[in-house]
Order: C-alpha cells, then sequence, then structure tokens
C-alpha cells in the first residue's frame, strides 16, 4: 500500500493515512470517527480530523464545517435487546447548504471511490443540515 489508492470516477487519490487511520478505527478501535476532505489543488482526500476513542456522536457533528463538505466514519457502539455488544460503522456524506457548488459537486462524484476502499462499512447517511444526521437516525439504524 505504498501508492494511494486512485479512485476512479474523478481521479481523486485517498491517501495511506486516509486507509490506516480507518483500518486502525475498525480493527483497533483507537478512533471513535474520522472526518475526511478532499485537497482540490492537489486532488487527494486526507484525514481531517480524527476523534480519540473517548469521543462522541455529538463531538463529531460539532466537529463538520457549515460551509465546506467533508466525509466522516463513525464507529457506533451499542447492546442490543439480547444484551451483546455490537458495533456498526457508519459512512456520513456531509454537503451542507452554504457549502459551495463546485465543492458539492465534486464530493457527490468521488464518494463512491472513497467507499470502495473504507471496506466494512454498514450504513450510508447524506446530511445537508445536522437534523438529517442526528443521534436517533443512528441508533434507528443501527437497530
Amino acid at each position: 500500500m505504498a501508492m494511494a489508492f486512485k479512485m476512479a470516477t474523478t481521479g481523486m487519490r485517498v491517501t495511506d493515512e486516509c486507509t490506516s487511520s480507518y483500518m486502525e478505527m475498525k480493527w483497533k478501535k483507537i478512533h471513535r470517527y474520522i472526518i475526511f476532505k478532499i485537497e482540490e489543488k492537489s486532488r487527494k482526500v486526507t484525514v481531517d480530523k480524527v476523534g480519540g476513542a473517548g469521543e462522541s456522536y455529538h463531538d463529531l457533528a460539532a466537529s463538520l464545517p457549515m460551509d465546506d463538505c467533508r466525509y466522516a466514519v463513525f464507529d457506533f457502539d451499542f447492546v442490543t435487546v439480547d444484551n451483546c455488544r455490537k458495533s456498526k460503522i457508519f459512512f456520513i456524506a456531509w454537503s451542507p447548504e452554504a457549502s459551495r457548488i463546485r465543492a458539492k459537486i465534486l464530493y457527490a462524484t468521488s464518494k463512491d471511490g472513497l467507499r470502495r476502499v473504507l471496506e466494512g462499512i454498514h450504513y450510508e447517511l447524506q446530511a445537508t443540515d445536522p437534523t438529517e444526521m442526528g443521534f436517533d437516525i443512528i441508533q434507528d439504524r443501527a437497530k
């Protein structure tokens, strides 16, 4: 994995830091969430912010900019009605109303390429404002 993964649809590249951070979140449970951004000049998807294991979904939601697009993955831990501990990974495509049209198009066309690189995602959410990705929605989807 020395070379960055190339995203087929737009020529975007996913950096090794993105895949290694995701694997640490998925297998080692070091991170609770990861926020990714697209560097338009270098045409790369990079890690914007990593949330530690002690952080919550509300910390993730507060970290998303209200005027620019982002991708995020969130590791949701919960207990089933059978008292069994489970974990589900959510992919969030964040595209707020206030973001530039160019950014919205770029993120929309690059999303599938990033999803292919991040194996093991259970659910996907697309949100344009915080009400579309509330914690109650995460809980309902995970059931």
